[in-house]
């Protein structure tokens, strides 16, 4: 995973006295450090492995509005994630690239062209009718030319823009820039666990064999999967809000795209799939939606996502069916945190849900889910929810003026 691990460990020798301090090296997790760090904070981050261990290098690794949330009405997410996809298309165009999307429709297609041409309308709306924002219908004569996608059949093609990034070297690039600000990072290091007094947080942590303390105004558990964990762990006990985990799993295969990234629905449930070029000579598929239970260190694709990935890439792209099976070249799963609730996990809230330990003056704040694309949009809520737990600081920036560029 190219820029997820940055080689640097605080060295914890000493009581360390911190404004915030954050468990988790996801992009979550380094957002709320840059926020914190720009805020004028003092911020220590907390990572037991590496920077993306988890579900921020096993994402899509796109940065996008979600056009599908359109289907539940959540326009205030669509929105967000498009004012953060104009963001980061500007402070990281290294790593952020906008990329042209294709939607094919055929007759067993349940999202029909009338529905879909009135959901890309309104994603255009919500992006301010920025050209970005904008789609099109590809003209018959183009088709031939969209990498071998099949043909017969085919009723229309939408082009519409979104933006793809290495998931893991954005994440990397958001600390770097928190370090650039003052955020001091210790990695890896275990969170222990932590007493919670009046005024704030004794954390205990495990870094180089060798237990140490530090406390902080504020704990904010950025952990993902991990999120109950570090919950257990702390004196008093912080009860943890019912979440169910979703396992979403993703394959290369060997092979190109030239044209574009193509968002299609498995010809067996309908769900929205997305087939991308990736790296030189490789195909991303995914992704998968499969509650999970168990240990999240233990997560792994099943077989049955595989064939089910497999399955929707050869329907479109017949190509990679006429020697034998694709060749993969990896298949990784990682898992989101939703909601708990009934029906299929599909329908449950992309929302970031944000829960502390008290209303007034919190201690403690727990992240649950959250979305690649708006991580500085998650950042600047939980500055706001933990901003009574703070001292008055000079802020040193705004983090929609810092540029983000790849770690070398």
């Amino acid at each position: 995973m190219s820029g997820c691990a940055i080689p640097l460990s605080l060295p914890v020798d000493r009581v360390h006295q911190y404004d915030i301090v954050v468990v988790g090296g996801g992009i979550n997790g380094v957002g709320v450090a840059q926020a914190a760090a720009a805020a004028g904070c003092s911020v220590l981050l907390v990572e037991k492995h590496a920077l993306a261990h988890g579900a921020s290098s096993r994402s899509s690794k796109l940065i996008h509005g979600g056009l599908r949330y359109l289907e539940s009405g959540n326009l205030r997410l669509v929105r967000q994630g498009l004012n953060e996809r104009r963001v980061l298309l500007r402070l990281a165009p290294e790593l952020v690239r906008l990329r042209p999307f294709y939607i094919p429709i055929y007759p067993a297609t349940r999202r029909r062209p009338a529905v879909l041409r009135l959901g890309l309308s309104l994603y255009a709306l919500l992006g301010n009718l920025r050209p970005a924002a904008r789609f099109s219908s590809l003209p018959r004569r183009e088709w031939a030319g969209l990498d071998g996608l099949r043909t017969d059949g085919l009723e229309a093609v939408f082009r519409y823009f979104d933006a793809q990034t290495d998931d893991a070297a954005l994440t990397a690039a958001v600390m770097r820039s928190a370090m650039s600000l003052g955020a001091e990072l210790a990695m890896p290091a275990e969170f222990v666990g932590a007493r919670l007094a009046d005024d704030g947080c004794h954390i205990d942590i495990r870094t180089a064999g060798a237990e140490q303390s530090v406390t902080a105004k504020v704990l904010v558990n950025a952990a993902g999967a991990w999120v109950e964990e570090v919950l257990h762990a702390l004196q008093p006990p912080v009860a943890p809000r019912t979440i169910v985990l979703v396992q979403g799993t993703h394959l290369t295969v060997r092979g190109e795209l030239r044209k574009g990234l193509y968002y299609v629905e498995s010809p067996r449930d309908g769900r929205a799939v997305f087939v991308m070029p990736w790296q030189t000579g490789s195909v991303l598929i995914g992704t998968t939606e499969t509650k999970f239970k168990g240990d999240p260190d233990e997560v792994r694709p099943l077989a049955a996502e595989v064939h089910y990935l497999l399955s929707v890439l050869r329907h479109y792209f017949p190509r990679f069916g006429e020697a034998g099976q694709p060749q993969v070249l990896d298949a990784y799963a990682g898992l989101r945190v939703l909601p708990a609730g009934e029906g299929h996990v599909f329908h449950r809230s992309r929302e970031t849900l944000l829960d502390t330990d008290r209303a007034h003056r919190p201690r403690v704040l727990t992240i649950n889910g959250g979305k690649l694309t708006s991580f500085r949009a998650t950042a600047a809520a939980v500055m706001r929810r933990i901003g009574p737990s703070l001292p008055s600081r000079k802020p040193r920036a705004r983090t929609d003026r810092l540029r983000l560029g790849p770690v070398l």
